[in-house]
């Protein structure tokens, strides 16, 4: 059996035995070739098996690259090469499917900040420069020997390396980590197809937003989707082509949050893919969600760093959400372990990954689990488990070994074998270094021992009896000690042989005595328990915090309860023929049951409403609150939607509620003529984003008119449409394009089966089905607009293509076309008193509401602003003070007009039986300045209530105090910048 000590000499021989595995079967030697087998036996060792069996005392049997067998016992072939493996463990070689190993950095291209890049590349590629789906990572893969080296000292044996630029990012290859040529490196040579929703380097306009990035995605897939119908191709596009080939792969999406993930994955199952999802660490957020998606994960192990709350006024401006993200991260994968997620690890862009992956295994996450998102689980996801991730025969030779259990704090990373090639990662490693205890007659010594070089060398350690320099000599079976202790004479002499935990024996003291002494481990050097701290907490399995929903200020564990209720003796503004009265209302399931006095119920809430008043909640038909993103700045962006880019976790949804808000149609901004498609939500607080919408809702779209869409502000802007005559002819195109896009579609649906099986389909188009949509009354128009000739403009071009503008917003103007605006059946929603903010709204008049309202146009006040939006009822008071509207008909221009207006009021705006028990409780006249909202339902759910919002305050004074105080009190990182790069142990 060979010693572990000859394993350098040992090392050179394997790599001559390996040259075979490098030497291309088509290539000609220069010189004599070397074929001699390579079969070797690593026996004595630990074995990690399929399933997390362990064989102890096992042996590996390789030969030509690959795992021949694994044994038990230590008695291998006479042909194979025995390496000795006692005391070490062998484990996987390592799998990471997120890096860009070999592959060049995407080319910079400064993008202009004045002009707008409108045009596609020029090359028979597809007109978006985002959709690279052509790209072939093997095409341009070269080995790079810093990069590699850097990865195979962390573990890995082969990784994934994608090119991460675009929304369609081609092919990756699946490449091993040896000294391998190019082409012998890769295994796969389009092991995934890669997306994501960043642009990346493509200077053009189109996407500029994350909604925009979605819109992209979809249509690629219907575009792809058709191009492969046409035989022959009408064009030439490489990139489709791409596409159309890499849909059996493995589809790899990238995303930066957990709301992304769910936003992707409802596009995968639109097109029938199941996305393998690369997000971030704060998938534990929304674990449950997550796994309901079926969606498996690719995970990093990186933790945030500690936030700086030193200066007491700074720490102020750290959000809840960022102190307990920093708690609350290192559970990640167990939370995702728990859920029954699937998910891989990767190291990419973390400097600390084994110190946080430990932690991660210290705070609750399976051993087995760690391993196998680092081996068997990677190779599964891309097909290929029997040859990579697990020891089994016929395997490549790809395995770690380290010198204890991979994640105990003390284990290193010793030797990476790479389809069969050998890196010996730490060469000095001897697993007797550590701290000792030495016991000498009586007296007692703290020394540590470590190995530079393969040569032994004690030193006493601070804090215990001095003594002189420490002279060791130490062999397999036996040690000398030799120290002058402080204060002797004369040396002390030591001499003795090991024991399980150490050493023992018989020596000579200072004074020549014959003495019997021990030396037993005690611990971890003190320079590597040095390095064990960061930015991470103690491990510890139980978690110091709670997730809330959402994950910010006033988020809570669990969600408020719907309860049955009735409110007694308060003042009803019904909005209905009854007016205002004082009397009862019957809450049941959710919705009003009854208005009326003296109403009886059983086992129902009871509360008093006596001096207070009960009002509709109130629907802010114009907002742009608690989204990603508000404008993509296409010309015509009718095929974004705004539900992709809802933000569950904006506070301004609360701040609302406190407002007395219940729903409001969330907007596309006024960047160009033709916007995107609303979202139309209630305010859930605590709810996942499509919790937030409004189901079976009419389907609405923005427009805009005037100064914003034509960029007067950005005179470098070449973007089509420069003028307001330029905006009209924007709708004229789009519609009469979407007249001819309808008009091919009903020719191809009138068409027998057998005559379409011969006559082309028409190409689905997003932006075309959008604008149908508007023609065939199955989506209606809500249009920004502030000058009289453009809203005559608008309904013009709308009764040319016979429909009816739903909405004029903002409309400032409208006073001056409120006749004509009736006539055609539009609605207003407009400001209260906003005048002189630019230059076309320099007519704007604060009688506006009323004199539109008494044309007979229904009129609504919204907000268009996050502050604005919490006091609507103060916005619908100045009404009433400049046009001298009723109370009652103010208090519905921000209740059952924008109601009207959405198409909600067979559901909303008033209190009447049958409707949703959308309700506000107010403590004085809901158009008071004094008035404030008590409590606020939707649907029958106290989404905000005045005395919760208190207790509310003080967790979260409390939960700051408390994550503040974890974060003073963890231990000063000495040494933030070291990385994982030599082992484990780090």
């Amino acid at each position: 059996m060979t010693s572990l000590k000859n394993l350098p000499l040992l090392g050179l021989l394997i790599g001559l035995l390996s040259n075979s595995l490098i030497a291309q079967e088509n290539f000609t030697a220069n010189g004599i070739a070397d074929d001699r087998p390579d079969a070797i036996a690593l026996t004595g060792a630990s074995i990690y098996l399929p399933g997390g069996e362990w064989l102890v005392n096992g042996t590996v049997l390789m030969q030509q690259g690959k795992i021949v067998d694994i044994i038990a016992g230590t008695d291998v072939p006479a042909d194979y090469f025995p390496i000795d493996m006692s005391r070490r463990y062998i484990y996987p070689g390592l799998i990471d499917i997120n890096t860009s190993y070999g592959l060049p950095e995407p080319e910079k291209t400064t993008r202009s900040s004045g002009a707008e890049n409108l045009f596609s590349s020029g090359r028979a590629l597809n007109v978006n420069d985002a959709i690279r789906a052509h790209y072939r990572a093997s095409l341009e893969f070269t080995p790079a020997e810093k990069q590699r080296e850097e990865l195979r000292k962390l573990g890995f044996s082969s990784v994934l390396s994608v090119r991460a630029d675009g929304i369609a990012r081609g092919t990756s290859a699946l490449v091993t980590l040896g000294n391998e040529n190019a082409n012998e490196s890769i295994l796969v040579p389009d092991a995934a197809a890669h997306y994501s929703l960043d642009k990346g380097s493509s200077t053009q306009q189109m996407p500029v937003s994350l909604m925009g990035s979605v819109a992209l995605l979809r249509q690629t897939y219907l575009d792809a989707e058709w191009f492969a119908s046409q035989n022959p191709r009408p064009f030439t596009d490489e990139s489709l082509e791409g596409l159309i080939r890499s849909q059996s792969l493995p589809q790899i999406m990238e995303v930066n949050n957990w709301h992304q993930v769910l936003t992707v994955d409802r596009v995968g199952k639109e097109f029938q893919q199941q996305y393998i999802i690369k997000t971030t660490n704060d998938a534990y957020q929304q674990a449950p969600l997550l796994a309901a998606s079926g969606a498996a994960l690719i995970v990093p192990v990186d933790f945030p760093e500690a936030p700086k709350v030193d200066d007491a006024l700074d720490s102020d401006d750290i959000s809840l959400a960022e102190l307990k993200h920093w708690e609350l991260a290192p559970f990640n994968l167990r939370m995702l372990h728990e859920q029954g997620i699937t998910f891989a690890l990767t190291a990419t862009g973390n400097k600390s990954f084994w110190k946080n992956l430990r932690t991660a295994v210290n705070q609750g996450l399976p051993s087995d689990a760690a391993i196998a998102a680092l081996t068997s689980v990677p190779a599964k996801m891309l097909g290929v488990e029997s040859q990579l991730g697990q020891l089994i025969p016929g395997a490549l030779a790809n395995l770690v070994i380290s010198s204890g259990p991979l994640f105990d704090k003390d284990s290193r990373l010793l030797e990476n074998w790479i389809h069969g090639q050998r890196f010996v990662l730490e060469s000095d490693f001897d697993e007797r270094r550590g701290r000792y205890e030495l016991t000498v007659d009586g007296r007692t010594w703290n020394i540590q021992l470590d190995f530079q070089n393969g040569i032994p060398k004690a030193e006493h350690v601070a804090g215990s009896e001095q003594t002189g320099e420490i002279q060791v000599d130490l062999s397999d079976n036996l040690i000398s000690l030799n120290f002058t202790p402080a204060g002797a004479v004369g040396p002390v002499r030591l001499n003795g042989w090991p024991t399980d935990n150490g050493w023992q024996g018989s020596g000579q003291d200072a004074a020549g005595t014959y003495v019997a002494w021990q030396l037993e481990l005690a611990g971890a050097l003190l320079d590597e328990d040095s390095t064990d701290t960061g930015d991470t907490q103690l491990s510890s399995t139980e978690m110091p915090g709670k997730v809330i929903y959402p994950f910010t200020a006033y988020g809570s564990e669990t969600a408020p309860e719907r309860r049955n209720m009735v409110i007694r003796n308060a003042t009803v503004w019904t909005n209905e023929d009854e007016g205002t009265l004082v009397t009862d209302v019957l809450v049941m399931g959710g919705k009003i049951s009854a208005v009326g006095p003296g109403l009886t119920a059983r086992n129902v809430l009871e509360i008093d409403g006596t001096g207070k008043h009960l009002t509709p909640g109130i629907i802010d038909e114009h907002t742009h609150i608690g989204v990603f993103a508000i404008n993509e700045t296409a010309t015509n962006s009718s095929m974004v939607r705004m539900r992709d880019v809802i933000n569950s976790e904006n506070v301004d949804i609360y701040r609302n509620l406190a407002g007395g808000v219940v729903a409001a149609q969330i907007l596309h901004g006024s960047a160009n003529p033709i916007g995107g498609q609303s979202a139309l939500i209630k305010m859930r607080w605590g709810q996942p984003p499509e919790g937030l919408l409004i189901q079976d809702a009419d389907k609405f779209i923005k427009f805009a008119l005037g100064e914003n869409v034509k960029r007067s502000a950005n005179p470098a802007s070449i973007r089509y449409p420069q003028t307001r005559m330029g905006v009209e002819q924007v709708f004229v195109n789009a519609f009469t394009e979407a007249q001819g896009y309808g008009k091919r579609w009903d020719e191809y649906n009138r068409l027998s089966s057998n005559a379409r099986r011969t006559a082309i389909k028409p190409r689905r188009d997003l932006v075309h089905e959008a604008m149908l949509e508007i023609l065939n009354s199955d989506r209606y128009v809500t249009s920004h607009s502030y000058v009289q000739s453009e809203i005559n403009m608008l309904m013009h071009v709308a009764e040319s293509f016979d429909f009816n503008i739903n909405t004029f917003t903002h409309i400032l103007e409208g006073y001056k076309v409120a006749d004509k605006m009736a006539k055609h059946g539009a609605g207003g929603s407009t400001f209260a008193d906003w005048w002189a903010f630019k230059w076309e709204v320099r007519y704007a008049i604060p009688y506006n509401a009323a004199l539109m309202l008494q044309a007979g146009v229904v009129v609504a006040i919204n907000s268009d602003d996050a502050e604005m939006s919490r006091r609507l009822n103060q916005e619908a008071a100045k009404t009433v003070k400049y046009g001298g509207v009723s109370e009652q008909d103010a208090l519905k221009m921000i209740t059952l007009n924008p109601a009207k207006l959405l198409h909600l009021d067979d559901r909303m705006g008033s209190v009447r039986a049958g409707k949703d028990a959308d309700l506000v409780l107010w403590s004085d006249h809901p158009l008071s300045i004094y008035a404030r909202a008590e409590t606020t339902w939707v649907d029958g759910i106290p989404f905000y209530d005045m005395a919760r919002d208190q207790q509310l305050r003080q967790q979260i004074s409390d939960e700051r105090a408390r994550i503040i105080a974890a974060i003073n009190s963890k231990p000063a990182d000495t040494d933030k910048n070291k990385t994982d790069e030599t082992g484990v142990a780090q």
